[in-house]
């Protein structure tokens, strides 16, 4: 069975999503959604409400769409979790140390933090679009525990595929519209993200120049 989306999307990540859907049922979902963590400019926002929508016109059951989405999460997760532990920590240092404007303590007390809240930004980083895929990172960096780390991906993924495949489930042929409102949230993070990196600068700036200036009293 083909999916008859009102567009007939034969291009774009939608029509390749719809291919592997259509191909595959649920084990291609799982694929689409396995890859949009490892390459974020697939966005879940298109891939999963599709997912739902093809499980609304009989494609796949909607128990199968996620399960299937839900492990591709995690599976992806996993291999970014290994890059970060293959990283390491020396290096995650010694890249920190040539960056400007930046100190040693501050990535000590990222490193810090992450230890005491690493498993609720574990699983709710997976309800957060764009530090979706990042949070695996710093999780392989530190060394949490895999079967804790894979427990809370696969928490946090099912919590964020259910609602929208759901959506797009509910939402029959206007399960589009899904992917409009997950956008306006991921510029909102976006932004948040700018202003919070704008000040951090701002402020590494002016403690820079009162630095300086010190100096030249004193000298």
């Amino acid at each position: 069975m083909s999916l008859a989306l009102p567009q007939e999307p034969a291009d774009g990540i939608a029509g390749w999503a719809a291919d592997l859907v259509d191909a595959m049922g649920g084990p291609g979902a799982g694929l689409a959604v396995a890859l949009e963590n490892l390459f974020p400019p697939l966005p879940s926002e298109v891939i999963l409400p599709l997912t739902g929508f093809a499980a609304g016109q009989g494609v796949l059951s909607l128990a199968s769409a996620l399960f299937w989405t839900t492990l591709g999460s995690v599976a992806g997760a996993v291999l970014l979790y290994w890059i970060g532990m293959l990283f390491g920590r020396e290096r995650m240092h010694a890249i920190w140390a040539k960056l400007p404007l930046v100190k040693a303590s501050d990535l000590e007390r990222t490193e810090q933090w992450f230890v005491k809240h690493g498993t609720k930004a574990v699983l709710l980083g997976r309800m957060v679009p764009v530090f979706r895929s990042l949070i695996s990172v710093p999780a392989g960096v530190e060394r949490m525990p895999l079967p804790v780390f894979v427990l809370l991906t696969g928490l946090g993924s099912l919590v964020w595929n259910s609602v929208l495949v759901m959506a797009g489930y509910w939402l029959g042929d206007q399960w589009e519209t899904v992917g409009t409102y997950v956008g306006v949230l991921s510029k909102a993070v976006l932004a948040l993200v700018a202003a919070a990196l704008a000040a951090y600068v701002a402020v590494r700036l002016r403690g820079r120049d009162r630095t300086a200036a010190r100096h030249r009293r004193t000298s």
